[in-house]
């Protein structure tokens, strides 16, 4: 039977933990690294529904994408949200594995999942670094028109964007909070970028740089990789019981 630490080997095999940026903080966060595993629930955030979803569902392991532990933690207690989480992974003795950045970077992982959910072919690397991701759209629709198709094919709540006067044909994005790459967007010859987070300086400078800018939302710009993961997961241990979440959703919504 698998263990904790499996699991974590065969993830970095597929993301390597190693690539995450210098702020993050992905790997086996909480946990025994040989405690055997026979469930798994796949979920973006480990919130504390998500954690007691996985208590009532007898999981061992929690795989999310954005880490359980970001910022240092100075005590755990239950009189904040940080501490309640992970007194309820310590208490129902539940492990979490979280990859983050490094899943951003990987090939397959949240960009790829993007590009693939938005209908881009032709797709392509955005950064040196791994990045983000560029593809093609055919049919030239105008920004307002890919919006909406954006909005349908993401499940969001919403999307904001700014018309930069230009048909989409080829089309950036970056999963998550990567407004700061607009003028990559515009370097490698991109009409359009689909992203979350923006700024109101991003929506100005997008539009001065004649560059549709589309905001999709964190949530649903990389909750597309959790059945990624899932489906990675089954496939390199098929006798483990992989479920997607069903507690967690995006966390607000618009009038």
């Amino acid at each position: 039977m698998a263990t904790v630490m499996d699991i974590y080997r065969f993830l970095d095999a597929k993301a390597p933990f190693s690539t995450q940026m210098s702020f993050d903080n992905a790997g086996f966060l909480v946990g025994r690294g040989d405690k055997k595993v026979r469930t798994i629930l796949v979920a973006l955030d480990i919130t504390e529904a998500v954690a007691e979803e996985a208590a009532q569902m007898g999981a061992e392991l929690i795989v999310s994408h954005h880490p359980v532990i970001f910022f240092p933690v100075k005590h755990v207690t239950d009189q904040d949200p940080v501490g309640r989480k992970l007194l309820s992974l310590l208490e129902h003795n539940i492990a979490a594995i979280c990859a983050h950045t490094n899943l951003d970077l990987a090939p397959g992982g949240v960009n790829d999942a993007l590009a693939q959910a938005l209908g881009l072919e032709q797709i392509g690397p955005f950064s040196e670094d791994g990045l983000g991701r560029t593809g093609m759209i055919s049919g030239g629709p105008s920004a307002e028109s890919f919006a909406v198709q954006v909005k349908k094919r993401l499940s969001a709540n919403g999307v904001r964007f700014v018309d930069g006067g230009r048909p989409v044909h080829k089309v950036a994005v970056g999963g998550g909070a990567c407004g700061d790459m607009i003028s990559a967007a515009v370097a490698c010859g991109c009409d359009t970028f689909v992203t979350s987070d923006v700024k109101y300086h991003e929506f100005q400078d997008a539009e001065a740089l004649g560059l549709n800018l589309i905001d999709a939302g964190h949530y649903p710009t990389e909750n597309v990789v959790c059945p990624v993961l899932a489906e990675w997961l089954q496939k390199g241990f098929p006798d483990l019981r992989v479920y997607l979440s069903c507690r967690h959703h995006e966390v607000f919504s618009y009038c």
